[in-house]
């Protein structure tokens, strides 16, 4: 099971799955010695791609102000890459 990045609240939900899906969650869940809703939630934070920032911050020695610096710092570079790439796209329209 993956730790989790910070302290959260556990909140009962409602939710519609398809009957296989269902025992495929419980089946594992038994094999496992887990709860349905823990093998629900790992699945729900892997396919959400927490189970990689996870393992990222596990072997980071950055300092957290220092790793918001840096996502920041990418985050503008990216959205000035594609901001670029829209702009040479308007502009080969004819």
């Amino acid at each position: 099971m993956m730790v989790s990045m910070a302290i959260s609240t556990r909140r009962k939900v409602t939710l519609y799955v398809d009957e296989d899906v269902l025992r495929a969650t419980r089946v594992r869940a038994a094999r496992t010695d887990r709860r349905d809703s823990d093998i629900v939630e790992d699945a729900l934070r892997s396919y959400l791609g927490f189970d990689v920032v996870e393992r990222v911050w596990a072997h980071s020695d950055l300092e957290e102000d220092e790793a918001m610096r840096l996502a920041v710092k990418e985050t503008r570079a990216v959205r000035t890459d594609r901001a670029a790439t829209a702009g040479r796209r308007a502009t080969r329209r004819p």
